[in-house]
């Protein structure tokens, strides 16, 4: 069992940067891949960013690529995603997930209760 919690979301400005931060409970972190997705109203869940247990693997969506990163640090139990250049349409509340074995799916077993990043001006 993994619990997730999440922070870092708030009000930014167009072009501006955000840092989220996931902070996992439970046992063997480090086994898990872990993902970022973010969900605005009336639109489907979104994978945006995802990493491999070790951090050998990375994936990011065509609409973040280039402006966000993920990263981990096991022995801290947290995966990170550094948004910059935010947009107005990167509005939504974001959440993180981790999985055994999935990375590239939406399907993740455990799941954050999300942050709200808001971009306007």
């Amino acid at each position: 069992q993994v619990q997730l919690v999440e922070s870092g979301g708030g009000l930014m400005q167009p072009g501006g940067s955000l840092r989220l931060s996931c902070v996992a409970s439970g046992r063997m972190f480090s086994n898990y891949n872990m993902g970022w997705f973010r969900q605005a109203p009336g639109q489907e869940r979104e994978l945006l960013a995802a990493i491999s247990w070790g951090s050998a693997r990375t994936y990011y969506a065509d609409s973040v690529k280039g402006r966000f990163t993920i990263s981990r640090d096991n022995a801290k139990n947290t995966v990170f995603l550094q948004m910059n250049s935010l947009k107005p349409e990167d509005t939504a509340v974001y959440y993180c997930a981790a999985d055994r074995s999935r990375l590239l799916s939406k399907e993740y077993a455990y799941w954050g209760q999300g942050t709200q990043v808001t971009v306007s001006s």
